[in-house]
């Protein structure tokens, strides 16, 4: 039996929500066949950290690696879904109530999820980690982490102790998920950044699918 892939970025849009200072996103057709051109030709500018998008070491240490280092291998494989409704933060006492191992690919699910944030005005006050929570899956040593929302720190709370605990741990980050469809389990996760060369960042598409228990 197999299972449909279930896709948790979410779309890029005009009116998506960007962190506060990146800049909106941009899309505009620049030539088009509606206007007597040979193709259609479409123009994207927005940062990095968009939407979906992966975060690279050098994303906040400054010799950290760039994006294109990613080893394909820690974004497809076996990720767990864990899901915290109702809590402002994810703590270290949360995530020890799942009996996390090294070397896993975990996606959380929170609060964030309830609700189509993407199509709505940036939210100050979303779910993420607290930097406990980083402290204790740095030490852990899982291979990534993934949220459902921009960034897996705090607004204006925590963003360089968490991003630096689980960067500088060699954990690769996974941000601005849509979870909303997805039940807390094991999957399949398939999500790749664009090449991008040199950068600290990169938009990714992502998609799970319920793993075939053999």
């Amino acid at each position: 039996m197999t299972h449909d892939w279930i896709d948790i970025s979410v779309p890029l849009t005009g009116d998506l929500p960007v962190w506060p200072g990146d800049g909106p996103v941009e899309i505009r057709r620049q030539v088009s066949m509606a206007e007597g051109h040979d193709a259609n030709l479409t123009r994207i500018n927005m940062s990095a950290h968009t939407g979906t998008h992966l975060d690279a070491p050098l994303h906040f240490l400054p010799d950290g690696a760039a994006i294109d280092a990613i080893p394909p291998s820690v974004m497809i494989g076996t990720a767990r879904v864990l899901a915290f409704p109702g809590v402002p933060a994810v703590t270290a006492d949360h995530l020890s109530e799942h009996a996390i191992t090294a070397g896993e690919r975990l996606l959380l699910r929170t609060d964030n999820s309830n609700h189509a944030w993407y199509s709505q005005p940036f939210n100050p006050d979303f779910v993420h980690l607290a930097t406990d929570a980083a402290a204790w899956l740095a030490e852990r040593k899982v291979d990534m982490i993934g949220i459902d929302y921009l960034s897996v720190a705090g607004f204006q709370r925590n963003e360089l102790e968490v991003h630096r605990a689980l960067l500088g741990a060699g954990v690769w980050i996974l941000e601005g998920l849509d979870l909303s469809g997805v039940e807390p389990g094991r999957y399949e996760l398939a999500c790749l950044p664009l090449h991008l060369v040199g950068a600290d960042g990169a938009p990714a598409r992502a998609l799970v699918r319920q793993r075939v228990e053999e």
